[in-house]
């Protein structure tokens, strides 16, 4: 039986989703249609060529990063491309560190200096900002937000008819209690990131003894509360040989995803992936897809490599635990701060640099050499943000 699902509408562009044997494929119609054929032709292979990440009764989920098909938060991804193509881009993406607290001592971690978290009340006026903006993913991040006491109520407060709600945690206070709360507050994904299915590499990594099995706890209890669950792993050179046995413990858990990004340099020299690693991680992206059965993978180095360009200040943006704007949590840049500056008035400012200008960026411009560069003029010992004017 064929459905025909309304995605968008506005004049000279009508969008639909026909659904049929469980395969659903987006049509663009009207004088405009011709012009999203690109966006149209993109999103079908992916529907067509991908195993998605869980199917229910009247839902498609193509990716756990990514809004059901169909709901008024997809409806908004479709607009927020179409927007892109006319050359106006839409943070679609907005991800708040909304806590300094956490139970590991991750060497890694990007949380900003200084002290102090953002008032409840700003973090919903910008959440109101990003939405007004056409953002459709909200992200609750570092370090675990889990142990803000009002994480419920931000969670609560998105409205669920414009976008999804993610959190990343390291697992330690997800109970089964709380993961049941987080589920009927409304969160769309639980990410969970797991360094080695070696529990003794992993709490090497968060520098906390037992972390491993805290992780894998949060991942059942997330799954056990009916909440989609993404064990998210960042994959550095020395680390690319545990790729197939992470995937397979990914499996093993049962998750919806195995989320795979590249581990980020802090400054020019350290080690980044090869291209002969970027390229194994591609290949297995595709192996993995078009197999039935099994966890779907997604990958960076696939989806800002080869989809959409590096999403730093194009389609995402960064909110630190003390307000400042940054293009993505990684660059240590930032362009103002929202306790005196509105959401739509920082985008404005990271848009009208030009390294943002360009359309198009294969790849994490944190891999980029003049990014690097300037990043080694930053004095040693400097609070992390820097506004970028500076």
């Amino acid at each position: 039986m064929q459905k025909i699902i309304p995605i968008l509408s506005i004049s000279g562009l009508d969008i639909v989703a026909e659904s049929k044997n469980d395969i659903i494929q987006l049509r663009a119609d009207g004088a405009m249609g011709g012009l999203c054929a690109p966006l149209i032709t993109r999103i079908n292979a992916r529907l067509r060529e991908e195993k998605p990440a869980r199917i229910d009764e009247d839902t498609i989920i193509i990716s756990t990063w990514l809004p059901p098909i169909p709901s008024g938060a997809f409806k908004r991804l479709i607009a927020a491309e179409v927007s892109i193509l006319f050359g106006k881009y839409v943070p679609e993406t907005v991800s708040f560190e909304i806590t300094r607290e956490c139970g590991c001592d991750c060497e890694h971690c990007v949380v900003s200096g200084g002290e102090g978290e953002l008032d409840t009340k700003i973090i919903k006026r910008a959440i109101d900002d990003a939405l007004d903006m056409g953002a459709f993913i909200i992200t609750f991040t570092e370090g675990d937000p889990m142990l803000r006491k009002d994480i419920l109520d931000l969670v609560r407060y998105v409205d669920k008819k414009r976008a999804i709600v993610n959190i990343f945690t390291p697992g330690f206070e997800v109970t089964p209690e709380k993961a049941l709360e987080l589920k009927e507050a409304g969160l769309h994904n639980l990410l969970v990131s797991i360094y080695s299915p070696d529990p003794e590499k992993h709490d090497n990594v968060r520098r906390t003894l037992g972390a491993h099995q805290k992780a894998v706890e949060a991942i059942k209890n997330g799954l056990g509360a009916g909440l989609l669950v993404t064990m998210a792993t960042h994959i550095s050179p020395d680390r690319m040989n545990e790729l197939d046995s992470l995937y397979d413990f990914a499996t093993k858990l049962g998750v919806h995803e195995f989320s795979v990004w590249e581990s980020i340099p802090k400054k020019a020299g350290d080690a980044i992936l090869t291209d002969s690693d970027r390229q194994t991680i591609v290949d297995m992206y595709h192996r993995i897809n078009s197999t039935p059965g099994g966890v779907r993978m997604f990958s960076n180095t696939y989806f800002e490599g080869e989809m959409l360009g590096c999403m730093a200040g194009r389609r995402w943006l960064h909110i630190c635990v003390d307000g400042e704007a940054k293009p993505c949590p990684y660059i240590p840049f930032s362009f103002g701060n929202i306790q005196d500056t509105s959401l739509q008035e920082l985008w404005k400012n990271i848009r009208s640099t030009r390294m943002f200008k360009k359309d198009f960026n294969d790849g994490c411009m944190m891999h980029d050499a003049l990014l690097l560069n300037r990043m080694a003029q930053i004095p040693e010992g400097t609070k992390l943000p820097v506004r970028f004017n500076e």
